[in-house]
């Protein structure tokens, strides 16, 4: 008889990757401005968008109050401050970041938050492959990355989206720029490479905070680790889509493994 599938764990760990890689393919849902007010629906059961609460937040907030503030990421914050938030947020408390929260300690506070994860955003099992696509170039890098991309858990994919498409905010605004009324308005001098520098370490972990002197790291790891991260932030929006050429393959597959999951995802249309 047919198969019913109303969750992603009723399929088989193969089929669930190729249709975790199929949600990721609808334009619209890469551009959140489209998508105000709405959620987004992405895993087959199906599952919101998995960010945690306080990276959205810092994000939002600094998207909002920050993209002006000069060396946003590298000021200095503080301490007592960062750690006020940070335990309101492991609290579960609802934690409401507003203009007077200073953008230097949300920043901050971002940045322990990524380093700190358990888990790296980026799973330290894929670490050499990422970094080894550091030597290749062009479309064949590009390629590399995104395949490595989809083999991301669900969360992982989806907070690194966000945190991808808040660091290519920030690099927008690194230069100075003329308002309407000619007045200047500061850069935040926050380059694609300045902001690759700051959070490759945060977000590409060998081993887990705590079991290394992050000072040990050799030279080429850290070269490779921001060229990464740099390419990430550039093409980040390229590298979630998945081509139309992908999509028919997966589909054939899906075809000849599992039809009524075809015909499950095209009710679903």
């Amino acid at each position: 008889g047919a198969m019913s599938v109303d969750s992603i764990t009723d399929l088989s760990d193969n089929t669930s990757k190729l249709l975790e890689a199929l949600q990721l393919s609808h334009p619209h849902e890469l551009d959140a401005r489209r998508n105000l007010g709405k959620k987004k629906m992405l895993s087959l059961n199906p599952i919101t968008w998995q960010v945690p609460r306080i990276v959205d937040r810092c994000c939002k907030h600094i998207e909002t109050h920050g993209l002006q503030t000069v060396g946003i990421f590298r000021v200095g914050s503080s301490k007592k401050r960062v750690q006020q938030l940070r335990e309101e947020f492991d609290r579960g408390l609802d934690v409401f970041l507003d203009e007077h929260q200073s953008v230097h300690d949300v920043a901050a506070l971002l940045k322990e938050f990524l380093r700190d994860m358990p888990d790296s955003l980026i799973p330290r099992e894929l670490y050499a492959a990422f970094l080894s696509t550091a030597s290749m170039e062009g479309p064949v890098q590009l390629a590399a990355l995104q395949l490595m991309l989809f083999l991301l858990p669900p969360c992982h994919s989806d907070t690194l989206h966000r945190l991808l498409q808040f660091l290519s905010e920030v690099a927008r605004h690194a230069e100075s720029s003329r308002g309407p009324d000619g007045q200047e308005i500061p850069g935040n001098k926050m380059t694609v490479s300045n902001l690759a520098t700051i959070f490759g370490p945060n977000v590409l972990q060998k081993e887990k905070p705590g079991e290394k002197d992050v000072g040990a790291m050799n030279f080429e790891d850290s070269t490779a680790i921001i060229l990464v991260l740099q390419r990430l932030i550039e093409h980040y929006q390229t590298l979630f889509m998945v081509s139309p050429e992908m999509q028919r393959d997966i589909l054939r597959r899906l075809f000849q493994t599992d039809p009524d999951v075809i015909d499950y995802l095209l009710r679903r249309k």
